[in-house]
């Protein structure tokens, strides 16, 4: 059953993207609409002038035959221009779909083949390159555009343009084309296919997620409204724009509010490019906000013994009366007092050193973020909220209302969306956002969302009875039991495990066994960095992870989680009893992750049983030969010997241990 969301004369009128941007235009014509720092310079466009490149770009489409109904990939960096080319195929009655730029050709093959792209636009020749690779087996793609035109002189020309030179021939074609562009774009109604979006594939191959302009504008409409988004706001737009996080925040929510999207020059300036904008809105994967926990400790442990002090004293009472202000609960004139010192001396700087002083609203989501990484931000002051959502709705599920934030829960059902727990403790939601259909894939559509649009989300969690806050405990497949009954949860542990610094990655094993091992990945700055501090010497990431020392970090790491996961009477069962350091780092290119940084659980499972068993085992080490991807596409591969640890446990499964 198709769901009829909600509808007003606000949502009749603006029932597009297109439709968005040209009242944007006429409402917010001089504000500041995007913003890209190129060569170190801010550039900057009005929303008049973004109307008017998304204008001569769609009339530029037209001159090279773009139909209704073709699909159009957009391959690159978070760049305007490439936001206006999703835009400009949405005018003429085409469909973006964006493809994230780090895929290799192969991934990149399946998603052009599968949604039969006539028509790319890259954002440089590294894009336009792996295309072209892939052009003998993908034989629909007709047209290939593309934005910088470094490199690209001595191409073959025949059937590829530059964006600008489009662009030109649009304008021209202005008299010509003009009438029918304005045709097309008054035939878009809610209904319309907005985008198409590729899931990351966790399980298999990526699914294309149908999402009309309903989905879009109605969850933006909702969501925007819910933490009052405004135009003066301020984003930066720098997560892949095949995520449909990057869409709904940039696209979707920018559209509806008329705020504006900042482009970093490039993934290696954004942490400078962010304090340089100091957005008041801002979105976040629980890794991001991991690796600025990592900067900081590393900058902490390079301070001088004072400053450590000074830090550390300030931020002990910035945990008990940060939250508490930023919920607006009572605070005595002593600690609000002494708060207000910590703020001048630690807490406002450190926030300036993020970019995250001017921050109003701020969202993680895609995981679960562990609880003293989350509370860490909001001691801090910044308003850091959880969402719990999926690329099928649009992204939002839930959302925490002001006021009541948690790290164990993600909110409440954002407006407009219906939640509910099946009897085996999956959650099912179905609102405006939930998604047409998988492209080309009835079957799946099918088993994902029933007739009445219940869509099922393969997560387990539940509904607290005193706040009616959801918790999700873990991936409803990756929830299992222990032999003796007990309830296994390895994403519990492995977010415990990445607040330490030195660990980047943790993935834990037990389903059915009689005890947790666990794989770690080191964080290679911060161990590194701890290393050169200590004037060790190594050669490698494969030789660091192995060094006594390190071993011994993480050992004690293992045993403070263990001894926090005791204490939890329903998931002490998943204490580490044996570790490992992996040789390498779980990497997207080998399969072990997909190209949003999530594990690939049961691949890595499959690729690594060996070491696997050897964990259950009795062995002190174990031999692995693994192969590996280079940067250049070569496959290799790495030969090592890595020693297995046993972890001090507690409670009942340090009985069991004694008795084996």
């Amino acid at each position: 059953m198709h769901i009829t969301a909600q509808t007003s004369p606000e949502l009749d009128a603006y029932c597009s993207i297109p439709a968005l941007l040209a009242r944007n235009a006429q409402r917010f014509g001089m504000q500041t609409a995007y913003r890209e720092k190129e060569f170190g310079i801010w550039q900057s466009w009005t929303w008049g002038e973004t109307q008017a490149e998304v204008r001569a770009m769609a009339l530029g489409f037209l001159a090279l035959g773009m139909e209704r109904g073709d699909y159009v990939a957009i391959i690159g960096r978070n760049r305007p221009a490439l936001s206006w080319a999703m835009v400009a195929a949405q005018s003429v009655g085409a469909i973006p779909v964006p493809l994230y730029q780090d895929a290799v050709a192969e991934e990149m093959a399946y998603v052009l083949d599968h949604c039969g792209a006539r028509f790319v636009v890259c954002g440089d020749q590294e894009q336009v390159d792996k295309v072209l690779e892939v052009q003998e087996t993908v034989t629909c793609i007709e047209e290939i555009t593309y934005l910088d035109k470094r490199g690209m002189r001595k191409y073959d020309h025949s059937h590829m343009n530059w964006l600008g030179d489009v662009m030109r021939e649009g304008r021209a074609a202005q008299t010509r084309l003009g009438g029918e562009l304005d045709k097309r774009m008054a035939e878009l109604t809610l209904d319309h296919t907005c985008v198409m979006l590729y899931t990351s594939g966790t399980t298999g191959k990526p699914k294309g997620v149908v999402l009309s302009n309903r989905n879009i504008i109605v969850t933006s409409k909702n969501s925007s409204e819910f933490d009052n988004l405004r135009p003066g706001d301020e984003i930066l737009a720098y997560l892949p724009m095949a995520w449909v996080g990057d869409f709904i925040f940039a696209i979707g929510q920018a559209y509806w509010t008329g705020f504006c999207v900042n482009c970093p020059e490039s993934a290696q300036t954004m942490l400078t490019d962010l304090r340089e904008i100091g957005p008041t809105y801002y979105f976040a994967p629980p890794r991001i906000f991991e690796t600025m926990l990592t900067t900081v400790m590393i900058r902490m442990e390079d301070a001088s013994p004072l400053k450590r002090r000074v830090f550390h004293h300030f931020m002990e009472h910035a945990r008990e009366v940060g939250p508490k202000l930023l919920d607006g609960k009572p605070v005595g004139p002593g600690d609000k007092l002494k708060y207000a010192l910590g703020n001048f001396l630690v807490y406002g700087p450190l926030k300036d050193t993020l970019g995250l002083r001017r921050i109003r609203v701020a969202y993680t989501a895609g995981e679960a973020i562990g609880p003293e990484i989350f509370d860490f931000y909001r001691a801090l002051g910044i308003n850091l909220k959880q969402l719990y959502g999926q690329t099928e709705a649009s992204v939002f599920i839930t959302q925490q209302p002001d006021g009541e934030v948690r790290s164990d829960t993600v909110g409440v059902p954002s407006p407009g969306v219906e939640v509910r727990i099946a009897e085996s403790g999956e959650v099912f939601y179905r609102s405006a956002g939930t998604f047409e259909s998988y492209y080309k894939n009835a079957e799946s559509t099918a088993s994902t969302k029933d007739a009445e649009g219940w869509v099922a989300t393969g997560d387990a969690g539940f509904f607290e009875e005193s706040t009616g806050h959801l918790r999700i405990i873990d991936r409803a497949k990756d929830v299992g039991k222990m032999a003796d009954g007990s309830m296994f949860a390895p994403k519990y542990v492995e977010n415990k495990l990445k607040f330490f610094p030195n660990i980047l990655e943790a993935v834990v094993f037990g389903n059915g066994r009689d005890r947790c091992v666990a794989f770690i990945n080191i964080d290679l700055g911060a161990v590194g960095s701890w290393a050169e501090r200590n004037n060790i010497a190594y050669s490698s990431y494969q030789e660091l992870a192995g060094l006594k020392p390190v071993l011994d970090q993480i050992q004690a790491h293992v045993e403070q989680v263990n001894d926090s996961v005791a204490k939890d009477k329903i998931l002490s069962g998943c204490q580490i009893h044996r570790f490992l350091v992996l040789h390498k780092e779980l990497d997207a290119d080998d399969g072990e992750m997909t190209r949003t940084r999530k594990v690939r659980r049961r691949i890595v499972e499959e690729k690594f049983s060996d070491l696997i068993a050897a964990l259950y085992g009795s062995t002190d080490s174990v031999y692995t030969e693994t192969e590996v991807t280079y940067e250049d596409g070569r496959k290799g591969k790495l030969k090592a010997t890595l020693e297995i640890r046993d972890a001090r446990v507690h409670g009942a499964r340090a009985q069991q241990v004694a008795a084996q």
